[in-house]
């Protein structure tokens, strides 16, 4: 019996029929970016040739554009809420056949457990799952994590066939520092792809971090900090996810002569955002915001492909994957079907490959807080000024404002609704060790009630925000009874709620009854006089300690630049 490589050159040559023939369409090049009337033969989950084919069968897709399969170069599955067969369910039909994931979200919670379980809850999905394995568990020394990975727990990783190298390497104060315990991890994976992520690091001090051999870049606020970060080296990941959209700001820095050093991704994408659209919506954004179509669509393909090493992947080619979309045209890239590895893997919106679902087998009890009552949300009785995190629109970046704040006998924010500024707490729930955290945000428009969250950027504490401390209190206990979740108050009821079990993070539903449920956040929220798009992936980075200027963790208010915690009141 003939091998495949055997059987893929005698149909490339044209003497054996393919197993499918792709007919009548055009495909684009993403190597020398042309278009041109080609049929796409397949043999053994390959490409075997471009031209004029027979096939075994055939699919007539005349006067439609043939693309490869999208790749999404950098995403935490976790923010989806979903376990990764439903995760796949809907980021197929939208063309995404790749991904790159970080699991340092679960990793936050269950540690090596949680890297273990991503690793097992992928396999045998009919879409490609590689991972980054997790730089900074926890973020910083800012806040109590579940867990903590150094480079001994990370190495036997390195074995797996599906990982790539290091994901985002967020503490860069220990990298300038040379902080022993942050350099063991880098030099453990050199020579492989190492992620980054530094906010507005330039001058001197992006040097000394890129020349350590961190190669990517997804949190360029601008075009000229993207451009700087270029010219070191680095590659730059276009972000446009829930919370955090730059692709309008940093698309200007794309030139003929630099689009190979840029990719898309989602970074973190909640369900119903997800469903509405995935790189997809990057390619058709960019496109329609000026950016030549061979250009974007090589900035989903081709480039991350080759930056993270995925040979025969990322092109319409001999000898790669069969790993493909047809589209109407680059205009309203509107995706027909999907296939994956030659298989027909979607079509118009709904997937056609089977699933294996991989029940999750750890990670159901994680949330285990002390007792918390009204007194522990108390603000220590004084009036005067105090810092206070004011957001800014699609932005997981924040503003430090010092404000003059009332604070009333009974220890609650006085007269602030008017101002736009709210309660912020941030309650430890991996230990029990009764640690709080106490803040003030301005920008999320509350009239009334609380929302709040077990997932909260990175250490994934309790995070809720609100006006009345009965009602914050509410929430916390609410949050406590699911076993973690999403949920809105007011006046000490549940509006709406999105229950997540499994580490507190994801939920063991489909993604249509997940959908469903966060698109009832969304409309509790309103009623609390919240205008925010996403208030809940905005509110889970108000606890990320390694992103400007000021956050909230368990331990304190964090002043980020300065990397130390400060007062309340100043």
């Amino acid at each position: 019996m003939k091998s495949d490589l055997a059987y893929r050159i005698e149909v490339a040559r044209g003497l054996k029929k393919a197993d499918l023939v792709l007919r009548g369409g055009s495909i684009l090049n993403v190597f020398s970016g042309e278009v041109y009337r080609a049929d796409v033969a397949i043999a053994g989950g390959r490409i075997a040739g471009l031209g004029e084919y027979r096939g075994k069968k055939s699919i007539d897709v005349s006067s439609r554009l043939i693309l490869p399969g999208l790749i999404d170069s950098h995403v935490h599955l976790e923010s989806s809420m979903l376990m990764p067969a439903e995760f796949a369910r809907a980021a197929l039909p939208h063309g995404v056949t790749t991904v790159v994931a970080d699991p340092h979200e679960i990793a936050n919670v269950l540690g090596k457990k949680g890297i273990e379980l991503m690793l097992d809850a992928t396999e045998g999905l009919p879409l490609d799952f590689f991972f980054m394995l997790p730089s900074c568990v926890p973020s910083s020394p800012f806040e109590t994590s579940g867990a903590g990975l150094t480079a001994l727990d990370l190495a036997p990783f390195l074995k797996h066939r599906r990982v790539l190298g290091l994901a985002e390497m967020m503490d860069y104060p220990g990298v300038l520092s040379g902080r022993r315990d942050v350099l063991r991890k880098l030099e453990a994976v050199a020579g492989r792809p190492i992620d980054g992520h530094a906010p507005a690091l330039g001058g001197k001090d992006l040097n000394a971090y890129a020349g350590t051999g961190i190669s990517s870049e997804h949190e360029c606020a601008s075009a000229a900090e993207a451009s700087e970060k270029v010219r070191a080296g680095m590659t730059i990941f276009i972000r446009e996810g829930s919370a955090a959209r730059n692709l309008t700001a940093i698309l200007p820095a794309v030139t003929p002569a630099n689009s190979r050093f840029f990719c898309f991704a989602t970074d973190d994408l909640q369900p119903v955002d997800l469903r509405a659209g995935s790189i997809d919506r990057l390619v058709k954004k960019a496109i329609r915001l000026g950016l030549d179509a061979v250009s974007a669509v090589q900035m989903a393909t081709i480039n991350p492909a080759r930056h993270f090493g995925l040979s025969g992947t990322g092109a319409i080619a001999p000898g790669y994957r069969a790993d493909m979309i047809v589209i109407d045209d680059l205009k309203n890239f509107t995706i027909e079907k999907v296939f994956k590895n030659g298989v027909l893997a979607a079509s118009k919106g709904r997937m056609t490959a089977p699933l294996r679902a991989h029940p999750s087998r750890f990670g159901r009890n994680t949330v285990k807080t002390g007792q918390v009552g009204l007194k522990d949300l108390r603000l220590s009785r004084r009036t005067g000024r105090a810092r206070v995190i004011e957001l800014i629109p699609d932005e997981i970046e924040t503003r430090q404002r010092i404000m003059p704040v009332i604070v009333d006998s009974s220890g609650q924010v006085a007269n602030e609704r008017d101002r736009g500024i709210a309660k912020l707490v941030v309650v430890e729930r991996h230990r029990a060790s009764g640690r709080i955290g106490l803040g003030l945000v301005k920008g999320f428009g509350f009239r009334s009630g609380a929302i709040g969250a077990t997932v909260a950027h990175d250490a994934h504490n309790i995070i809720v925000a609100g006006m009345h401390d009965e009602d914050i209190l509410a929430a916390i206990q609410a949050l406590r009874r699911m076993r973690g979740g999403l949920v809105v108050v007011k006046e000490e009821r549940i509006l709406a709620a999105l229950p997540l079990p499994i580490a507190g993070l994801l939920s063991d539903k489909p993604v249509r009854i997940v959908a469903k449920q966060q698109a009832g956040l969304a409309r509790a929220a309103a009623r609390l006089g919240i205008k925010l798009s996403s208030p809940f992936a905005t509110l889970s980075f108000l606890a990320l300690p390694v992103v400007p200027e000021l956050k909230l963790t368990d331990r304190g208010l964090v002043d980020v630049q300065n990397g130390k915690v400060v007062e309340l009141f100043v």
